[in-house]
């Protein structure tokens, strides 16, 4: 039997691809010299209605008045310098390891050592070792009333500050901040729908707290006082007799008392700085600390906060809310939490780099030295921390926006330090500096800024 092709397929041999509906055939197979034109009606496409366009999408509005210029628009500019094979002086953090500050050999083995116990999760509080050490090492410091449950570890103090923010603020309510401050405090006040209330700290009376501007910004809305002692960016020490006043301002208008106390063990000329929360039993304290500056591991990101205090009784609420946002983040950083024990319990070689004829102190003094020399700059000589805040005298510099000339200073010397407004300081006439950088650096640093204001006006 002869096969048939297709072409010689009758009607109803069809496929039903060749035939239309109702079994009528389909329409000629198109031809092979070229495309067709289809003839055929095209069904029209529906809209649908009401279409959105596409977004362009912003940044929440509680980003508003969130601003850390630590890590600002400069950061960028500098980046693209060093992308470009300048050297760039980092001084706008505190960061101790590219400047040669290492931490001690035993807490890095230690850390070492226990990696492999720190692949899972923990309880959200911490390790048991880490706490425990922290508990003991305040109590011998006199704070009362603390267990372990009343410690928390976090992700540097940065995120634990950040977290009873949030769980203390509802909209609207007042922190009482130091000006200048920290802006991590004012940024997370900020975040947290409350409001920051900046009160003074007087340059001419060494950076201290001006008492009676504080008890003038107290309203019905007011619900914690932060005390920054050492203080970044100042330097300046609180006294005992400044920090009782401030504890009375707390009890007198029962506000929750924030401490920053990250500089603690760093202070110079034997001054001792006592937890404010050793200084009182009866108030609501809450004290952060971590291993960043005294112990030289600010990459490890460990820091703890203590609620200690009678006060605390009465706040069952507030601490659900911390332990809520704590569990969230199921836990902090595990292989650095053993760290800690190590830390607290080993030598204290902080104490050995700030001896009179050792590194901290020699930088700080040259520091001190050639701002004094510089005409039209000043500043007081920080007793704690890490940092110089000096002043530009407005009759020789017109400074009209000291963010553009901390970029100037940045293009033209390669010098990276943060202007004064950085942290909440409203006169344009100050920066920060850090005295990290060993002496031979910091000739170059202080040279390209007698340069740079030499010609500032021209």
């Amino acid at each position: 039997m002869k096969t048939m092709q297709n072409s010689d397929k009758p009607d109803d041999r069809l496929s039903e691809q060749e035939r239309g509906q109702n079994g009528e055939p389909g329409p000629e197979p198109r031809k092979s010299d070229g495309p067709q034109q289809d003839n055929r009606p095209q069904k029209a496409v529906k809209k649908p209605e009401n279409q959105r366009p596409q977004p362009y999408l912003t940044k929440s509005g509680k980003l508003d008045n969130v601003c850390y210029d630590i890590r600002g628009e400069n950061v960028l500019l500098a980046r693209q310098m060093e992308e470009d094979g300048h050297r760039i002086y980092q001084l706008n953090t505190g960061n101790t390891y590219p400047f040669g500050f290492n931490a001690p050999e035993e807490i890095i083995q230690d850390v070492i050592h226990n990696i492999p116990k720190g692949q899972g999760y923990i309880s959200s509080k911490g390790l048991f070792p880490a706490r425990k050490a922290i508990m003991q090492e305040s109590q011998i410091l006199g704070i009362q009333d603390i267990d372990i449950e009343d410690i928390y570890m976090g992700n540097g103090a940065s995120e634990l500050i950040n977290m009873a923010l949030q769980a203390l603020l509802n909209n609207g309510d007042e922190v009482l901040i130091p000006c200048p401050d920290y802006p991590l405090w004012t940024a997370c006040t900020s975040l947290a729908g409350g409001l920051a209330v900046h009160y003074l700290c007087d340059e001419s009376n060494g950076w201290l707290p001006d008492l009676d501007d504080i008890r003038s910004k107290i309203s019905a809305r007011t619900k914690a006082l932060v005390v920054i002692n050492p203080n970044n960016p100042t330097g300046a020490v609180y006294p005992k007799e400044t920090l009782l006043r401030l504890l009375e301002i707390a009890r007198e208008y029962k506000l929750l008392v924030f401490a920053d106390e990250i500089y603690q063990k760093i202070t110079f000329n034997g001054i001792q700085v006592p937890p404010i929360a050793s200084l009182c039993e009866d108030l609501f304290v809450i004290t952060f600390n971590g291993l960043s500056k005294a112990y030289r591991l600010p990459g490890f990101r460990v820091g703890w906060m203590i609620l200690s205090g009678h006060g605390k009784r009465y706040a069952a609420d507030f601490i659900e809310g911390l332990d809520i946002l704590s569990s969230m983040r199921l836990c902090s950083n595990v292989p650095g939490q053993y760290a800690v024990q190590t830390a607290l319990g080993g030598y204290q070689s902080i104490g050995d780099l700030l001896l009179p004829q050792n590194r901290l102190n020699r930088q700080r003094e040259y520091c001190y030295k050639r701002i004094l020399e510089i005409p039209g700059l000043s500043s007081t000589e920080p007793e704690g921390a890490l940092y110089f805040f000096p002043k530009l005298d407005k009759e020789i510099y017109q400074v009209e926006d000291d963010a553009v000339f901390a970029r100037e200073l940045l293009r033209e010397k390669k010098i990276f330090l943060v202007q004064g407004t950085g942290f909440n300081q409203k006169d344009h006439q100050h920066f920060r500096i850090t005295f990290l950088p060993p002496v031979f650096d910091l000739e170059i640093i202080f040279d390209g800024i007698a340069d740079f204001l030499a010609h500032y006006n021209d």
